[in-house]
């Protein structure tokens, strides 16, 4: 199977991965009339991560799962090439409002790709952001809820499982917080992707602006990867005790989800053949437990972050494995876990 070298990582491309997942059949839907908000997913081109649009998104959700609508997350694809460097985010979010505006026509089936849209903006210009965030509303046709800013760092091998370069402690940064500030006074929420480590960083930020609508994405990124690999043991209760203390904060929900990233340390991308649902359901549900204990239903979310978790599963086995974990769950936990929550935290139309 080919790869392609992405900032010292092997990732397949969409291509090579539909391959490496068609050598295990399809399963069908478990609760197949479920209503589910895919609340995290991205869309690009490039020649490391491959192509995926319109047509690839929905070849992974036509899986037999009723997925209602979804919610595009920011991951720097298609920005502007030329014009002022801090006005080229807007090229993003010009880009997914076109494919919002592609399945608002109804002839890509009936699910709301990309009703939502989270985009990019420097939050380090300080008080100047103000002036990107307000095209970017304007440029997202009534579809742009808000921004994120990824903070993974990590000084050792594990911080190769990023694609950007970050300093330490940018959440910390007060000119950083001058932007972030702004973010509240246009009603626009803030994502956050980050690696463990950064999980008490988060917290300082929630605490110091408790109005702000926080997400955390992708369980808050506990890394077992690097020199965090076979140290689940030690490192867990760091991550447990930090969930915890930002469950704390009101202000912030949780994605339940990302865990098929390679960063997680699980593995699965070595195989030859790809994990079944109850596999992939025994091995993350100690993560999703610990954060809807710590939440609750009502500030959690599922999330597919595909095609990033694509490296691990496919689509249909992903939300079987979500599913299986919550089994015990009643309906109105379930609303919120699939459902809810990300209508309520990104303004949607809920099912």
């Amino acid at each position: 199977m080919a790869t392609t070298e992405y900032r010292g990582l092997i990732h397949r491309n969409n291509a090579d991965l539909s391959a490496w997942l068609a050598k295990r059949p399809a399963e069908p839907a478990l609760e197949p009339e479920l209503p589910i908000i895919d609340p995290h997913h991205h869309l690009w081109h490039t020649e490391a991560r491959g192509l995926y649009f319109l047509p690839e998104l929905l070849a992974d959700t036509d899986t037999g799962h009723n997925i209602v609508s979804t919610v595009f997350l920011e991951c720097q694809s298609m920005f502007r090439a030329h014009g002022p460097v801090e006005m080229h985010p807007l090229g993003e979010v010009e880009f997914v409002a076109g494919i919002a505006a592609q399945s608002a026509s109804g002839q890509y089936g009936e699910t709301r790709v990309c009703e939502a849209i989270v985009g990019w903006a420097d939050l380090m210009l300080g008080t100047k952001v103000r002036e990107v965030l307000e095209a970017e509303i304007m440029a997202g046709g009534g579809r742009f809820r808000g921004t994120r800013y990824g903070t993974s760092y990590d000084e050792g091998p594990a911080g190769q499982h990023t694609s950007r370069a970050m300093p330490p402690h940018r959440l910390l940064d007060p000119k950083f917080r001058e932007g972030f500030a702004e973010l509240g006074k246009l009603g626009l929420t803030f994502d956050s992707w980050h690696f463990h480590p950064q999980l008490p960083d988060l917290v300082d930020l929630a605490r110091a602006f408790p109005g702000q609508t926080i997400i955390c994405d992708h369980v808050g990124g506990m890394l077992g990867v690097g020199q965090y690999e076979g140290r689940t043991a030690e490192v867990m209760p760091q991550w447990r005790k930090s969930i915890a203390e930002l469950a704390k904060c009101s202000n912030v929900n949780m994605k339940l989800g990302g865990l098929g990233m390679t960063s997680f340390g699980f593995g699965f991308h070595f195989r030859d053949t790809p994990p079944s649902s109850q596999e992939l359901a025994d091995t993350w549900r100690p993560y999703i437990e610990t954060c809807i204990e710590a939440f609750g239903p009502d500030r959690c979310m599922f999330e597919s972050n595909f095609p990033p978790d694509k490296q691990s599963c496919g689509y249909g086995e992903l939300w079987n494995a979500f599913k299986i974990v919550t089994r015990g769950a009643s309906a109105a936990e379930k609303k919120a876990l699939y459902s809810g929550t990300a209508a309520r935290v990104y303004r949607m139309i809920a099912p």
